[in-house]
This record gives structure tokens, sequence and C-alpha cells, in this order.
């Protein structure tokens, strides 16, 4: 009965952890897209008829960077807010491959991971082998099977 308790003990510490990881980061992204979305505002806000050409340009190309930062960090704050639900309901930290506990290095690192390392790596070979596939048949491979 102690090592379930103590099981159990851990299971808690674990999620405490894990939740308040998870809630730091989506905290740290909500931070650094309002901050973002702010300067973009202000930036936006600048006269614009006193740039010539190439500094319109510039401009033009800054903000479609800061654009694409900004979707970015808005798919990572879906990401962890999904990563939140999974702890809720209890898979969180489980990896959907093999249902192995995932490392909590790798959550810290990475903390919507839904597998461990082993079968990220193999998915991404898999991935990659397709890829190689796909270019070796050329583009008649995106048009095989239509009929599906």
């Amino acid at each position: 009965m102690a090592t379930t308790t103590k099981t159990k003990g851990a299971v808690k510490n674990r999620y405490n952890e894990l939740k308040k990881m998870l809630e730091d980061r989506r905290r740290q992204l909500v931070n650094e897209v309002q901050g973002r979305m702010r300067d973009v505002r202000s930036a936006t806000d600048k006269d614009r008829d006193v740039l010539d050409q190439g500094e319109s340009s510039e401009v033009d190309i800054q903000e479609e960077i800061e654009f694409a930062l900004l979707q970015m960090k808005s798919e990572t704050l879906n990401k962890i807010d999904a990563a939140l639900r999974r702890l809720e309901d209890g898979s969180y930290g489980n990896c959907f491959e093999c249902g192995d506990e995932i490392s909590e290095a790798r959550l810290r690192a990475l903390p919507f991971a839904v597998r461990c390392k082993d079968c990220e790596e193999a998915r991404e070979t898999a991935e990659q082998r397709e890829r190689a596939l796909a270019r070796k048949s050329g583009s008649s491979a995106l048009f095989f099977d239509m009929s599906s």
C-alpha cells in the first residue's frame, strides 16, 4: 500500500510540474505575441508616405516576417492549449505511438510533444523515406491514386 501511495504522489507531483511548465510557457508566449502585436501596430501607425520604394519594400518584408512569427507563436499556443487539455484528461506525457511515458527532458524542451524520442525519430525517418521515394518517382506520384 505504501508503494501505491508513493506512486500516486509521484504521479501527482509530475502532473503539477508539467502543468506549471505548460502554463509558464503559455504565459511567456502570450506576452510575446501581445508585445509583437503592439510593435506591429505602432510600426503600422508610422507615416509611410515619406518612404521611397526600396524602404517601403523593406518595411513590407519586415511586416511579413513579423506576421509569420506571430502565426508560428499562435500555432505553438494552440499546441500548448491542446497539451493542457491532454494533461487534464490524463493523456499528457504519454507517447501517441507506443504509449510509453515521454521523458521529462523532452517535455521541457518541447512541452507539446506527442511522441517519445524514439517514435518521433522513426516517424521522421519514415517521412524522409516517403519524400525520397516521391522525388524518385517524380511528379507522377502526385497523381498516382486519385480514385480514392
